[in-house]
């Protein structure tokens, strides 16, 4: 089996179960060789949960590695709780991707502590941290310093963030953003095309921002990604992680032929 059991005495599904070792454990598979695959649910979207929840418990023993849970627009923690309460039979870390403070749960294991590096607006690269770190450490969550990064479409998360969007023809811009979120000490760089995104961010542009970074920064890489071809190209070229959205709410089969080429890529 390619499954990696996680680095914790307590197994199961429980919401918990993963508390504190969310982002070793997602490190120690990246060192081992491995690409990840993550499925973000969006509790805005008018989706069928429990259908979504039996979609991800396939995906699982497929490769699945982790379920994102987050917005940009109308997402409140009862909204968050209600799928993290479905989720807790499912063995995978639960990890928050909040587009604003209202999207924090005490049930999840961990939170992407999001910086929206290229807005305009400070509330977006630390007005909305500063609010809400407070509840993080009440909540006991593992927070893992991300730096958000929106790309070319930019969708909701660009418009909702004031970000400028970096364009897709200017790698070396991102690759400055990256690296100074390095320089920041930020352990995970998040490049964003947006949800619906009509492409996914090429592969030459993640090159470019991978070679900046060097190995020891996780790259996730979302939006826009339909295919395993676009996943296998965005990996290929330095992303560790691909997210899908709204493929997985859209064209689910999709999913199942990601998370395939994702886990026979070996770096």
């Amino acid at each position: 089996m390619y499954r990696t059991l996680p680095p914790s005495d307590t197994m199961g599904g429980g919401m918990g179960s993963w508390r504190g070792r969310v982002y070793d454990y997602l490190r120690s598979k990246i060192e081992k060789g491995e690409k990840l695959y993550f499925i973000l649910i969006d509790p805005e979207k008018s989706v069928d949960i429990d259908n979504c929840i039996r979609l991800i418990e396939e995906l699982v023993p497929m490769g699945l590695d982790a379920v994102l849970i987050g917005g940009s627009l109308s997402v409140t923690s009862y909204d968050v709780d209600v799928i993290l309460e479905k989720l807790s039979r499912v063995d995978v870390p639960k990890i928050l991707f909040p587009g604003s403070v209202a999207g924090i749960s005490k049930n999840a294991d961990a939170v992407l502590f999001i910086s929206l590096l290229n807005s305009v607006d400070p509330y977006y690269i630390v007005g909305a941290q500063m609010s809400a770190a407070p509840i993080i450490r009440k909540f006991g969550l593992e927070a893992i310093p991300t730096a958000y990064i929106i790309v070319g479409y930019g969708g909701a998360a660009g418009f909702v963030g004031s970000a400028r969007p970096v364009p897709l023809d200017k790698p070396e811009i991102a690759a400055a953003y990256a690296l100074a979120a390095k320089y920041m000490g930020m352990k995970v760089v998040y490049l964003e095309a947006g949800s619906g995104a009509p492409r996914h961010i090429p592969g030459a542009f993640v090159k470019t921002v991978r070679k900046a970074v060097g190995e020891d920064v996780m790259i996730i890489v979302g939006g826009g990604i339909r295919s395993g071809e676009a996943a296998k190209e965005v990996l290929e070229n330095g992303a560790d992680a691909v997210v899908t959205g709204t493929l997985f709410e859209e064209d689910p089969s999709k999913c199942k032929e990601i998370a395939s080429v994702v886990k026979a890529l070996v770096r």
